[in-house]
C-alpha cells in the first residue's frame, strides 16, 4: 500500500515510518508548519528541518503552513493530505501518535472523509518501552524542546537515548510522561537506519526561560554516514 507519513521530524514519527516501511511503500512525508508555537495538533521546534530529513531519506515532502488556530488548523492538515493524494497517489496515512486521543481522533476523521487507511503503529505503547525501542532501532534524536518544570536546560540538545534513565526517574518523581506524550519533550531526528545521509548541526541556539526551553537549529547540512 502507498502511504504518506505525518512527519514532525521527531523520534515517534521516525519510528512509525520505519515500522510502516517493513510492509508498505512509504512514498512521501507530510509536514505542517504551524505559526502557533502552542499548536494543539502539531510539533513546532525545528519543524523546518523536515526538508533536510526528507532529502536524507530520499522522500518527497508535502509541506503546508497553518496559523495553528485550534480546530481551524485541521483544514490545513486536510489540504496537505489531499495534496499528497493528488501528487503521490497515497492510499493511507501513518502517524506517530502514542496517546493523544485529541490528535488521533481528528486525523482518523479526516482520513475517513478522504477514504484513507490510518496506520498508528505506536498507539498505546508503554512509554519506557517506546524509548527503549527508539534506542535499539538506531534512531538518533536530540531533545529540541523541554516544557516541564522537572526538565532543565541541560537536557536541550542531548540525544534522548542517552538520558532515558534520567527521564524515567524524573517521570516517577514528578508524574510526567517519560517519552514526552504530554508535550513535556519535543525531539528532532538527525539520523536513523532509513536515512541515506545524516544531519549535521552547524549552528544552534538554546533558549530557556520559566521552566521551558528550546534547542533551535539555525544551520544544518547533510553529510555522508
Amino acid at each position: 500500500m502507498r502511504l504518506g507519513v505525518l512527519y514532525s521530524g521527531g523520534k515517534d514519527s521516525t519510528l512509525a515510518l520505519m515500522k510502516a516501511k517493513e510492509h508498505h511503500d512509504v512514498v512521501c512525508l507530510i509536514s505542517i508548519i504551524s505559526e502557533n508555537k502552542e499548536s494543539y495538533m502539531f510539533h513546532t521546534p525545528n519543524i523546518d528541518v523536515t526538508e533536510l530529513q526528507a532529502q536524507a531519506m530520499g522522500l518527497a515532502l508535502v509541506r503546508v503552513t497553518t496559523k495553528g488556530e485550534k480546530e481551524a488548523e485541521l483544514k490545513d492538515l486536510k489540504k496537505a493530505i489531499k495534496d499528497a493524494i493528488k501528487r503521490h497517489k497515497i492510499e493511507g496515512i501513518v502517524t506517530g501518535a502514542v496517546r493523544s486521543t485529541y490528535q488521533a481522533s481528528r486525523i482518523q476523521k479526516i482520513c475517513q472523509e478522504l477514504k484513507l487507511w490510518v496506520f498508528n503503529p505506536l498507539w498505546l505503547k508503554d512509554q519506557v518501552e517506546l524509548l527503549t525501542e527508539i534506542r535499539a532501532s538506531g534512531i538518533k534524536a536530540i531533545i529540541g524542546g523541554v516544557f516541564a518544570e522537572a526538565l532543565d536546560e541541560s537536557f536541550l540538545g542531548k540525544d534522548i537515548s542517552t538520558v532515558i534513565p534520567q527521564l524515567v526517574k524524573i517521570a516517577g518523581e514528578h508524574h510526567i510522561n517519560p517519552a514526552g506524550e504530554g508535550g513535556e519533550i519535543e525531539t528532532t531526528t538527525l539520523d536513523a537506519p532509513v536515512f541515506k545521509k545524516k544531519i549535521v548541526i552547524e549552528e544552534f541556539e538554546k533558549r530557556f526561560e520559566k521552566n521551558s526551553g528550546t534547542f533551535i537549529i539555525k544551520k544544518a547540512r547533510l553529510a555522508e554516514k
